[in-house]
């Protein structure tokens, strides 16, 4: 049986750019004034012959890549995909706000939260999944031009727009960074040249190119244990209690994550 993989599959042709998804999102996330967790493009207005001029709208938001270049760039583990749900998540109680994350990421899809200090993005709104809702970006569109879902599983409907539309998907890549997005456009979108090339610091570039993703964690948490438990004491308020809990309990989930990913 394939593990999950969940992941969004957009008829953008059917976004009428309301920006129901972008306002929905902020307010289901309490995403902070200033930050998006997911977006809307635009394409340059073109002429379609008998119709009049006519724009494309491209909605998005963080990709969950299969080859997720934020994951490599994160020096702590704070930033991990799921084997379970095949999701790229954040893990706020390793997260030290380096910020290493965000310039790593080809479609500015995370962002530096002003309050919490650390890394943020789509999560494809983890607590409404929990109470059994779909995400709200999904939920609020009135032309229904997102489907989320598990696309290992043949009965899901994202899984049957996808394999129904096989040979008319399209993906946003950047071809110096394809980190193999889970975000699916049916039969064309537009536009796609917004992309940028991801920037890895050198040395955990240098890192990621050489150590397997368990030791890759294992020496980012020696170098930088120091760094990072300082760094929270300056950027996250938080009481004693949380800190010591957050320290006895850092090295149990790295271990447990590299487990998990390892198998």
């Amino acid at each position: 049986m394939n593990k999950p993989q969940y992941a969004m599959v957009i008829d953008s042709s059917r976004c009428i750019d309301c920006k129901g998804c972008v306002a929905s999102c902020k307010v289901a996330n309490k995403v902070p004034e200033g930050h998006f967790r997911n977006w809307v493009k635009q394409s340059t207005p073109v002429v379609a012959v008998g119709k009049g001029a006519g724009q494309h709208f491209q909605p998005g938001a963080c990709m969950h890549c299969d080859n997720p270049t934020c994951v490599q760039a994160c020096p702590t583990g704070a930033t991990w995909k799921d084997p379970a749900t095949g999701m790229v998540e954040i893990d706020r109680g390793l997260c030290i706000g380096c910020g290493n994350c965000i310039a790593a990421c080809p479609y500015g899809a995370r962002y530096r939260h002003a309050t919490l200090r650390v890394a943020d993005k789509c999560d494809y709104c983890a607590e409404r999944r929990a109470h059994g809702l779909g995400p709200a970006c999904v939920d609020t569109c009135p032309t229904k031009a997102r489907v989320f879902g598990d696309i290992n599983d043949p009965n899901s409907e994202a899984a049957i727009l996808l394999a129904a539309n096989q040979d008319r998907i399209v993906r946003v890549v950047n071809q110096k960074s394809d980190t193999k997005p889970n975000m699916y456009y049916i039969a064309a979108t537009a536009p796609l040249d917004w992309t940028v090339e991801a920037k890895m610091p050198t040395p955990m570039k240098l890192m990621a190119d050489a150590l397997t993703p368990g030791l890759r964690v294992a020496v980012g948490l020696a170098g930088l244990g120091a760094l990072a438990m300082l760094g929270r004491q300056l950027l996250t308020p938080a009481s004693k209690e949380h800190d010591e809990d957050n320290q006895n309990d850092q090295g149990e989930r790295v271990t447990e994550r590299n487990a998990e990913t390892e198998a």
